[in-house]
């Protein structure tokens, strides 16, 4: 998906010192009078004003943005976005806290509020994960963005599944509540930068079974208490805490399951960077596409990469090359396009990894 930039067209009577012209500007004879990238001083101005130029088109910030993430950080859709977020995070934020501290009942039409009120202006809903992947939430927040960050992905996810309007709307219900036993351990625990010891991750893993004690009583969909308790579980047996396998495993249980691994790949960290598409990608099939339900990973994973075609990546060779053609196994080495017009297929060129998105 490639990110298109309209320049800023300004009046020339508004042309201040120092904008930079952003194409061509000629005369009504076809003459050149300006060129593109020119700093504007009185001359620029004295010659547009010459010749009657009424109007020009300028460059933002956005324009000088080199990465496909700095022009998202930069573009009007994600300021909207970043407004909404923040402006209902702490009304989330409340929401929760008032029942775990206060027992007072969770409104799901409340939930599904705050949710539409970000999402509702996002013209294109796979931009919601690009949204997500620059957001940046207090280290106070951190637990509860997890959680509203699992609801808006699961949306993407839901569409990208062919799930109808009521499924999604259970998924996402489930985004939201999914991890609050969380809400009821230490802090300090649950975001502990340092590698956990084997008793600090025995306490990790009762948060399922304190999430689920916690909603099991309410009147809540069957699936999002199971999705509550059964997140961790995977579908070879390894996850806990019932040690579950395949159809053992509530189907929302097994959404939630990459959603949350989804969020927990891609969100900063001051420990850690966050990983791009292809690096969430690799860390799925290294996992094995077999834990996690491969009728659910595979397409998540497959449009997760067929949403960045069209954009430029950064090779461990030092190359900038675009994405042409997302395989099939493995879906994280795609076939790219390097600056000499060369095809590379990654899958063959096992030496050459993906950096960044460019």
């Amino acid at each position: 998906m490639c990110y298109n930039v309209d320049m800023k067209n300004i009046a020339t009577m508004a042309l201040k010192p120092g904008m930079i012209i952003a194409n061509d500007v000629f005369n009504y004879q076809n003459e050149l009078i300006v060129s593109a990238g020119t700093s504007a001083d009185m001359n620029t101005l004295r010659k547009l004003n010459l010749y009657q130029i009424m109007a020009v088109k300028v460059m933002e910030e956005i324009d000088f943005a080199t990465t496909y993430y700095e022009k998202t950080r930069l573009s009007q859709g994600f300021i909207d976005f970043n407004e909404a977020y923040h402006r209902v995070m702490p009304i989330y934020k409340q929401k929760m806290i008032n029942f775990v501290k206060n027992n007072v009942p969770i409104s799901i039409m409340g939930l599904m509020q705050i949710y539409q009120d970000i999402v509702g202006k996002v013209e294109n809903k796979n931009r919601i994960l690009d949204y997500l992947y620059n957001m940046q939430p207090s280290e106070d927040d951190l637990t509860h963005a997890h959680c509203l960050n699992s609801a808006l992905i699961a949306g993407v996810f839901s569409h990208w599944l062919g799930m109808d309007a009521a499924e999604t709307d259970t998924l996402v219900q489930c985004g939201f509540l999914y991890d609050i036993g969380k809400l009821k351990l230490p802090y300090s625990l649950i975001w502990k930068p340092d590698k956990l010891t084997d008793v600090e991750f025995m306490k990790i893993k009762t948060h399922t079974m304190i999430g689920f004690d916690m909603l099991k009583d309410l009147n809540l969909s069957d699936h999002i208490i199971k999705a509550t308790l059964q997140h961790h579980e995977r579908c070879d047996g390894s996850g806990y805490p019932s040690k579950f396998k395949g159809g053992q495993i509530s189907t929302y249980a097994k959404l939630i399951a990459v959603i949350d691994a989804y969020d927990a790949m891609t969100s900063a960290r001051i420990y850690r960077e966050s990983k791009h598409p292809f690096q969430v990608i690799k860390s799925f099939e290294e996992m094995g596409f077999y834990k996690f339900d491969e009728e659910i990973i595979r397409p998540i994973c497959m449009n997760i990469a067929l949403n960045m075609v069209g954009n430029h990546v950064l090779l461990s060779n030092g190359q900038d090359c675009e994405i042409i053609t997302i395989k099939e196994n493995p879906i994280s080495r795609p076939i790219v396009k390097n600056p000499d017009g060369l095809f590379l297929d990654l899958s063959i060129n096992e030496h050459l990894e993906i950096q960044s998105i460019s």
